[in-house]
């Protein structure tokens, strides 16, 4: 049996975002430390995140405020608002990072791959020619070239310019 040495996941494990009573993505937005909890975006309904273990960079997740796992229990409303969301995220991306193609998606349930699975949220993964290369090939490493916090800003600061009301300082 091959053993996947992956230490980085104790970090995820043991990370304060685990020690919430409640859900991180409700929680997130109250604490209003969007610098701190990487949100780049709000909306009136959903908020956009990045993620803290990204596939590539700029992997960004689209989050509803409302608190639910399953996309039937999505108030209309709020159902629009994450997919204006979700478009006004793509445009930031093609501005910033220049893909050739992006990988959108919801994984509701545990068993569809949702590592969190009490609150729905959407994946966003821009995507490149030839993003997928020898060291996920030869060695299942995935380079990801830069911080989380440099990322952060550039998002931030992209969704300011364009729609007028980036993430709360």
């Amino acid at each position: 049996m091959k053993q996947l040495w992956a230490p980085w996941r104790m970090e995820y494990i043991l990370n304060e975002i685990d020690k919430h009573d409640n859900c991180i993505f409700c929680n997130f937005p109250e604490l209003k430390e969007d610098e701190k909890y990487m949100i780049v975006y709000r909306s009136s309904k959903s908020y956009v995140i990045l993620n803290k273990f990204p596939y590539n960079n700029g992997h960004l997740l689209v989050v509803p405020y409302q608190h639910t796992g399953d996309i039937l229990e999505l108030d209309d409303d709020v159902l629009l608002d994450v997919q204006q969301t979700i478009r006004k995220t793509v445009q930031v991306m093609k501005n910033i990072l220049y893909p050739h193609g992006f990988n959108i998606g919801l994984n509701m349930g545990r068993t569809a791959g949702a590592g969190i699975d009490e609150h729905i949220h959407y994946h966003i993964v821009p995507r490149w020619d030839g993003d997928t290369n020898f060291m996920p090939v030869i060695s299942g490493t995935k380079v990801v070239s830069e911080s989380l916090e440099a990322t952060r800003k550039k998002f931030s600061a992209e969704f300011t310019r364009l729609f007028g009301n980036g993430a709360h300082k």
